[in-house]
């Protein structure tokens, strides 16, 4: 592959021991970004962290797609919470 920012599908697939179609229902449903890149379905490098996540989740808890998106919308949610949090912490320190 000549473009070193996105892995093949296969690759993957043969890495992580799943079907391919599970990519596809993953990008069917608009959890994960699969792009084709030269006729090859590819996985952006700075997706591998979600992707991961999705594995741990779906194999780890038997959770389907639906719930997977479920689940990371929720993480996504906390996180900006928390990052509101620290926020408003830190400024409330100002006034301390």
């Amino acid at each position: 592959m000549s473009t070193p920012d996105y892995i093949p599908v296969l690759e993957l697939c043969e890495q992580y021991h799943i079907e391919h179609t599970f990519f596809t229902e993953l990008h069917d449903k608009g959890v994960l970004e699969v792009v084709t890149v030269s006729q090859t379905r590819c996985l952006h490098h700075d997706s591998i962290p979600v992707f991961e996540k999705i594995m741990r989740i779906h194999n780890e808890l038997d959770i389907n797609i639906e719930g997977i998106d479920v689940i990371l919308n929720l993480l996504d949610k906390i996180d900006n919470l928390n990052r509101q949090l620290v926020k408003t912490q830190n400024r409330l320190r100002i006034y301390e």
